[in-house]
C-alpha cells in the first residue's frame, strides 16, 4: 500500500467518522441534501429563505394597514403604526450597541411595548429574553448575569425590583445592562439617570427606514425563555426563528383564529413568548387587547367592551372565572374561544366554563416545546355522552399539533412505546421542529433532555386506544405508598369535585411505615370555612382506592408561578418538614 493511498484512506476514515457523528441522531434513510441527486435543481435565494415570524408583521402592515393592532386603555395603534414603531425601535437598539446575537431582556407585565419588542429585537438581530414579572431582585440579577443581557426594558411598576437586581450585579464583575423604562403617560420621569432611558424617547432616536437584520440561518436564536421554576431553578430554553415561525402557525390553527380576531392578553408574554401568539396574532391581523393585571372582572369587562373572540389561560385562571361573584361577570356577547394549558384542567372546571359560554380548547406543552405542542381535538361522537364522561374525554391532553413531528409515550429505559391501553404509564416524549434548540450554557442538561433522539418531557402519561394521551403526573410528583404508585392528578381531580374545594394540590409526605402518603393542600371556597380535614379525607376514600386517598389535609392558599402553575416544590418541602405520619 503506497503512502499516498494510506493518506487518502486515513482522510476518508476521518471524514466517514465525522459524518457518522454529525448525522447519527437523524432518522434512518436520511441523506443530507439528497435533492442534489436530481438534475436541474438548485437551492438559492429565489426559493430558500430562512423562516422567521418577523415576516408576519411585514404582511399585516399591508393587509391590515389601518386595522387596530394594539389596545391598552385609551391607547390604540394600527398595524401600519406598529410596523413603523418596531422599525424605529430596532434602529434605536442598534444605536445602543445591540449586534447580532446580543440579548435584550424585558421585565414587565403585558404592555404594548412588550408586544412590539417581540418584533423589534429580532429585527435588530438580537435575542429577546422575557423575564417573569414575579421574580425578586436576586432572581432577576441571576438571570441577567446568566443571559448576559445588554439592555433591559422595565415596567415602571417593577422599577424598584429591577434597580435592586442591577445593584446586585454591580457588586460582581458583570456589567449591568442599560435600563429602558416603560411608563404610562402620567408617570413621572424624575427617577431617570445617565444609564436609564424612557421607551418613547428612545423610539425617537430610531428611523423607520431601518434595514431589517434578517436571520442568516433559520436556526438562529430568536428568544430565551427561562422555565417557570415549578420544580427547580429555572433553565434557559433557546428558541429558533424556525421553531417560532412554525409554532406560531400551528397555535393559530389549533386555536381556530381566522382573519382579524380580537385577542385578549391574559397569558403572560414572558411565558413561552405568550405561547408564540405575539407572532401568531400578527399573522392573522388580530387586535391585541393588553391588560396589566388579570382578574375575572377584567376578563368579562374586556370581552364585553372589545368583543374579544379569543384568549388563553391556565386552569387556575379558569377556576377564578367559574368561582367569581356574579357582580364581576357579564353575559358573553358571543361564544368566546379560550385555550387552556399548563397543568391538567379538572373536568368539572371545563364543564362550568362551557356553561358560562366559553368554548374551551385544551392544549398541552412545555417551555421546551415553544408552549403548545398538543391539543385535545373534540369529536362529534362525544356530544351524546353523559356530561361526566364527555368532560373526562376533553380533559385529556390529546394529539400532537401540526407543527410537531412526533409525540409518543415511551418507556424511558427501553425507549419502546407503551401499549395504547390507557393503563401502562410511560414518559411523554417529543420530536420535531418545534422542540427547543437546547438549554443555554448547560450542555449536560441538553444532552440529558435529548437522550435517545427524543425530547424527554419529564411528564408521565398513558396512551388510549384512540391515540390520545393523558397525563398522570410529573416524574417528581408520583407518590409511592406501600409499593403502589399514586397519581397526584387523579387525586386532585377527585378533590376538585368536592363542592367546597377551590384549589387543590397533592404531594408526598414521608412515612416511616408506608414510605410516602398523599398529603393534600386545599384552598376552600368562600362560605365553606366549616369543612374539615376528616370530611375531605372521607370524600376521597369514598371515590378512590384507600391507599390513594390523602392521609393529611392542609388548608391554605397555594403558591403559584405567574402563569398560574402551582409550585409543588414548595409544598413538597412543607410536607417533608411535617415528618412521618406513622
Amino acid at each position: 500500500m503506497t503512502q499516498l493511498l494510506r493518506k487518502q484512506l486515513t482522510r476518508f476514515a476521518y471524514a466517514l467518522n465525522r459524518f457518522s457523528r454529525l448525522y447519527s441522531h437523524l432518522p434512518a434513510g436520511f441523506e443530507p441534501e439528497s435533492w442534489k441527486s436530481m438534475e436541474g435543481l438548485v437551492r438559492c435565494s429565489a426559493n430558500h429563505v430562512p423562516l422567521s415570524p418577523i415576516g408576519f408583521l411585514e404582511r399585516s402592515s399591508k393587509a391590515y394597514r389601518d386595522n387596530t393592532s394594539l389596545v391598552y386603555g385609551s391607547l390604540r395603534y394600527t398595524w401600519a403604526e406598529t410596523r413603523q414603531r418596531c422599525l424605529k425601535l430596532a434602529s434605536a437598539l442598534t444605536q445602543l450597541g445591540i449586534s447580532r446575537g446580543d440579548v435584550v431582556a424585558t421585565f414587565s407585565y403585558n404592555l404594548p411595548e412588550i408586544y412590539e419588542l417581540h418584533f423589534a429585537v429580532p429585527m435588530a438581530g438580537g435575542v429577546l429574553c422575557t423575564l417573569n414579572a414575579r421574580h425578586d431582585a436576586a432572581m432577576v440579577s441571576a438571570l441577567l448575569s446568566h443571559s448576559e443581557a445588554k439592555v433591559i426594558f422595565v415596567d415602571h411598576h417593577l422599577l424598584e425590583t429591577a434597580r435592586g437586581a442591577l445593584d446586585l450585579l454591580a457588586r460582581t464583575d458583570t456589567k449591568p445592562p442599560i435600563l429602558i423604562l416603560l411608563t404610562d403617560s402620567d408617570s413621572s420621569s424624575s427617577s431617570f439617570n445617565s444609564n436609564t432611558y424612557d421607551y418613547e424617547s428612545l423610539l425617537t432616536t430610531g428611523t423607520e427606514k431601518f434595514e431589517i437584520r434578517r436571520p442568516n440561518s433559520e436556526w438562529d436564536p430568536i428568544s430565551i425563555n427561562y422555565t417557570s421554576g415549578t420544580t427547580s431553578r429555572p433553565k434557559a430554553v433557546v428558541y429558533s426563528h424556525r421553531g417560532a415561525y412554525l409554532n406560531s402557525i400551528a397555535t393559530v390553527l389549533l386555536h381556530g383564529m381566522g382573519a382579524m380576531p380580537v385577542y385578549l392578553w391574559t397569558v403572560p408574554m414572558f411565558h413561552c413568548n405568550g405561547w408564540c401568539l405575539p407572532w401568531g396574532a400578527a399573522a392573522q391581523g388580530a387586535t391585541n387587547i393588553c391588560i396589566r393585571k388579570v382578574s375575572p372582572k377584567a376578563i368579562f369587562d374586556n370581552i364585553f367592551l372589545h368583543k374579544v373572540t379569543h384568549l388563553g389561560a391556565a386552569p387556575t385562571v379558569l377556576s377564578m372565572i367559574v368561582n367569581s361573584p356574579a357582580s364581576d361577570r357579564r353575559p358573553l356577547p358571543h361564544k368566546v374561544e379560550i385555550m387552556t394549558g399548563g397543568s391538567p384542567p379538572p373536568p368539572q372546571i371545563l364543564a362550568k366554563m362551557e356553561e358560562l359560554g366559553f368554548q374551551v380548547n385544551h392544549i398541552y406543552g412545555l417551555t421546551e416545546t415553544y408552549g403548545p405542542a398538543t391539543n385535545c381535538v373534540c369529536k362529534p361522537e362525544w356530544d351524546p355522552l353523559p356530561p361526566d364522561e364527555r368532560y373526562r374525554m376533553k380533559a385529556r391532553q390529546g394529539l400532537k399539533h401540526l407543527g410537531m413531528e412526533e409525540m409518543e409515550v415511551k418507556d424511558p429505559v427501553t425507549m419502546e412505546s407503551v401499549p395504547a391501553d390507557g393503563k401502562t404509564i410511560g414518559e411523554v416524549m417529543f420530536r420535531g421542529n418545534t422542540v427547543m434548540c437546547g438549554y443555554l450554557k448547560d450542555s449536560k442538561a441538553t444532552k440529558e433532555a435529548f437522550e435517545g433522539g427524543w425530547f424527554r418531557s419529564g411528564d408521565l402519561g398513558v396512551k388510549h386506544d384512540d391515540g390520545y394521551i393523558q397525563l398522570k403526573d410529573r416524574k417528581k410528583d408520583v407518590i409511592i405508598s406501600g409499593g403502589e404508585n399514586v397519581s397526584t392528578v387523579e387525586v386532585e381531580t377527585v378533590l376538585y369535585s368536592h363542592e367546597a374545594v377551590l384549589e387543590a394540590a397533592v404531594v408526598a409526605r414521608p412515612d416511616n411505615h408506608w414510605g410516602e402518603t398523599p398529603c393534600a393542600f386545599v384552598t376552600l371556597k368562600e362560605g365553606f370555612d366549616d369543612v374539615n380535614a376528616d370530611q375531605i379525607i372521607g370524600f376521597c376514600r369514598d371515590r378512590l382506592p384507600h391507599y390513594m386517598a390523602p392521609k393529611t389535609v392542609v388548608f391554605e392558599d397555594l403558591p403559584k408561578t405567574s402563569t398560574g402553575k402551582i409550585q409543588k416544590f414548595i409544598l413538597r418541602e412543607k410536607a417533608k418538614a411535617m415528618g412521618s405520619l406513622s
